[in-house]
This record gives C-alpha cells, sequence and structure tokens, in this order.
C-alpha cells in the first residue's frame, strides 16, 4: 500500500486527504503532521487509513511519498531539522520556493516537484500543474482530477500566478449580490442566482473545442447587454490593471 505524508493540514492538505480517500475502495496510507491539530484529528476519525504523526520527521520517516503544504513564510519552523531519506519523493506545495531552494533547506538527495493542487482537488475535479514531472507525483495529481507537468520552473511560476486570481473571481461575484442587494432585491435570492448563473457559465468551459475568446462572444450579442458591461467595465484600463497585478507578482515568484 502507499505511504502518503502530508506536512500541514490546512485548506489545500486537507483536501488532497479527502481527494485520496472520499469514496475510494483502496485509499493510500495517509500520515499527517500535528500542524493543524483539529483538521488532521477529524480527518483521522473519519477515514481508517489516515493517522495523525508525533511531529513532522514522523511523517517523514513513515512515508514514501512527503507533501510539503505548509506556507511559504512558516517553512523555517516547519522544515528545521527534518531529514527525509533519498527514496523519498517530496512535493513541495510552496509558492515562490523553488527547487534549488527547497533543495538547500531540506538537504535532499532525492526526488523533489513543486505542485499547485487546488481544493476542487476533494472532488478529483481540477488539474494540477507540476514541475519537474516525476512517475509518482503525476501518477498522485491525476488521481485527483488531472495533471499537467509544464518544463520549468517559470513557466510553473505563470501558472501559480494564474491561480492567484481565485479568490478575485469570487469577490467580483459577492460585489455582483451586493449591488443587486442594494437594487432592493433580497440578498438570499440575488445569492442563490448568482451562483446559479455562474455555475451554469462555468459547465461552459467544458468545451475544449471553442476558445476563451468564442465563449465569450456566444455569450453577447452586438450592442446587447453582455457587450455594453463588457466594454464599459471591463474596458482597456481595467485590463492593463490587471496585467499589472499579474506581472508584479510573477516577478515576486521570481
Amino acid at each position: 500500500m502507499e505511504r502518503i505524508g502530508i506536512i500541514g493540514v490546512g485548506e489545500i492538505g486537507r483536501a488532497i486527504v479527502e481527494g485520496l480517500c472520499d469514496g475510494v475502495e483502496e485509499p493510500p496510507e495517509v500520515f499527517l503532521s500535528p500542524r493543524g491539530a483539529g483538521a488532521a484529528a477529524e480527518l483521522s476519525r473519519r477515514h481508517r487509513n489516515v493517522r495523525v504523526c508525533v511531529d513532522n520527521q514522523d511523517v517523514a520517516n513513515r512515508s514514501d511519498v512527503v507533501v510539503i503544504a505548509v506556507r511559504p513564510q512558516d517553512r523555517s519552523e516547519a522544515l528545521a531539522a527534518l531529514r527525509i531519506g533519498g527514496d523519498t519523493v517530496v512535493i513541495s506545495l510552496m509558492a515562490g520556493v523553488g527547487i534549488g531552494e527547497l533543495r538547500r533547506t531540506l538537504g535532499a538527495v532525492g526526488p523533489l516537484v513543486r505542485a499547485i493542487p487546488v481544493p476542487a482537488v476533494r472532488e478529483r475535479g481540477s488539474v494540477t500543474v507540476t514541475h519537474p514531472s516525476h512517475p509518482v507525483a503525476d501518477a498522485l495529481f491525476d488521481r485527483l482530477g488531472g495533471v499537467l507537468p509544464v518544463a520549468d520552473e517559470a513557466a510553473f511560476n505563470v501558472f501559480s500566478a494564474l491561480t492567484a486570481t481565485v479568490s478575485t473571481h469570487y469577490r467580483f461575484l459577492a460585489t455582483l449580490t451586493a449591488w443587486a442587494s442594494r437594487q432592493g432585491v433580497p440578498a438570499e435570492d440575488a445569492d442563490r442566482y448568482v451562483r446559479g448563473l455562474f455555475q451554469g457559465v462555468g459547465r461552459a468551459l467544458d468545451d475544449g473545442a471553442s476558445s476563451l475568446e468564442q465563449l465569450a462572444k456566444e455569450h453577447e450579442t452586438p450592442k446587447g447587454n453582455n457587450e455594453r458591461i463588457r466594454t464599459t467595465w471591463f474596458d482597456r484600463s481595467n485590463s492593463d490593471a490587471l496585467t499589472r497585478a499579474l506581472d508584479g507578482l510573477l516577478a515576486d515568484l521570481k
């Protein structure tokens, strides 16, 4: 049986465990660090194959694959004095921490892989970017919705920057519902409608034959309401501001 260790049981660590275990007939053995004690304990109660270890070194000692899911700013504390065997595959989820820096921090000699999973891996419904490609890491994320190995860290950082737009999307939807509420629409009705509207829009993304530009055109008519909002709100200055924000983030990630 596979033995997968996770150091840092926050939102992403928890989502990985749930994606690996929920509804799976033969899930892997999963070893969790005590960091995020509440979530780790709850997962171990739900799944007989999940165990909370005494410390991070215990996780590393028991695992064939170690997923590092701590915040980048916490890495010194979390990884201090950690020793990982040369046969263990290490998968880092820490944004902005390159392979070279991670190798120096860990003193590791074995395989190191970076990955960008998102919470939807709990439903096995999202693609995870990895670098470099490694059969063990790629197989793990393939089970969680799909894997997209990229050739170099420069490309990996671009995907990392794209991932940082998710909360902005949710804030956009929250702004729509707040506006509708100010017009006198009950808040719960506005929330229900906006969720349903964009769930439907999201399903259109399954059509890989249509480009995103084509989908945009298909959802508006000349001089129609969609075209009006796109051209008056998401205008050139708005688009340029988003591009500058992404450029700045990418520079920091490098």
